[in-house]
């Protein structure tokens, strides 16, 4: 009907008049029709199959199904194994061992380390103060600060770490550096309790890196923001940090828990409301009312 020197007009081609028609006769034809066979799987139980997968790798299809029972969920054995599949992970068992994480995560469970560090004093007095801190759980044990830490003192902080009963039991290695603090009496109160004691190569501090680690923690925390006018306030400023340390700071090694409630769910608020609690100044830990 139009000449072809005013088809440029048309702001279509031919081609996309016939895919339009195409498309509207296929949405014509299309209807809504019952689906058979089983319900599809949801993303929450999706996820849930391959968390268990992963953190068991001797787990078959049919244990995780009997876990997922146990948990009120029904899924088949096929269906577990078809999800499986799908995501690139194969029968149990999927590993001839444990990794190097899993393995040194087992074993830190009876390891214990400690080590020495120095506070400078208002007053540019030298306090040394030891600690001790299970690798397994992260908790840390702080003792009284000395002025004089000769052997006596390491024997005797080595006893009350005992006789406090705060150490879990089971503990079979102490990590410690090659500092002539440590006497031979130091280590025979650990070799009394079955526990060896392993001394770290000569100026290799990533050897204790755990303890080394805390030392950083509690100077960048507290010690360089506080002038400390003596030994007792000293003990006093340590013994409320490890408790806040212990029971609410949390931790990125144990899934952000604190060492006390590790493996615990956390507790599930009354209401809406928070409370702050200031432990000491700049460290505050805030708790469900």
């Amino acid at each position: 009907m139009l000449p072809r020197e005013r088809w440029a007009s048309f702001i279509v081609t031919p081609a996309t008049l016939l895919r339009w028609h195409r498309e509207l006769v296929r949405r014509k034809w299309t209807y809504r029709g019952k689906r058979v066979g089983r319900p599809p799987v949801s993303p929450q139980v999706t996820d849930l199959i391959l968390r268990l997968a992963k953190e068991n790798p001797r787990w078959g299809c049919v244990r995780i199904q009997g876990e997922l029972r146990g948990l009120g969920i029904r899924v088949g054995a096929t269906t577990i194994r078809a999800l499986l599949r799908r995501h690139g992970i194969g029968p149990a068992p999927r590993r001839d061992g444990p990794s190097w994480s899993e393995f040194l995560r087992a074993q830190a469970e009876g390891i214990l380390a400690c080590d020495f560090f120095s506070v400078e004093t208002a007053f540019l007095q030298t306090l040394y103060v030891l600690f001790f801190i299970e690798v397994g759980t992260r908790r840390v044990h702080v003792m009284t600060s000395t002025r004089n830490p000769d052997a006596s003192y390491t024997t005797q902080q080595a006893r009350n770490v005992y006789v406090a009963g705060e150490l879990p039991t089971g503990v079979r290695f102490l990590i410690r550096d090659r500092d002539s603090k440590y006497t031979r009496s130091f280590d025979a109160v650990f070799e009394t309790e079955d526990a060896r004691v392993i001394p770290t190569p000569v100026r290799a501090p990533r050897a204790n890196a755990f303890a080394e680690r805390w030392v950083r923690t509690v100077r960048s925390e507290i010690l360089d923001f506080t002038l400390v006018l003596g030994r007792r306030h000293l003990d006093r400023l340590l013994a409320r940090y490890a408790s806040h340390y212990n029971s609410h700071r949390p931790h990125r090694s144990i899934a952000l828990a604190s060492p006390d409630a590790r493996g615990a769910d956390p507790p599930v608020p009354s209401s809406g409301k928070v409370r702050r609690r200031e432990v000491l100044e700049g460290i505050n830990e805030y708790l469900a009312a």
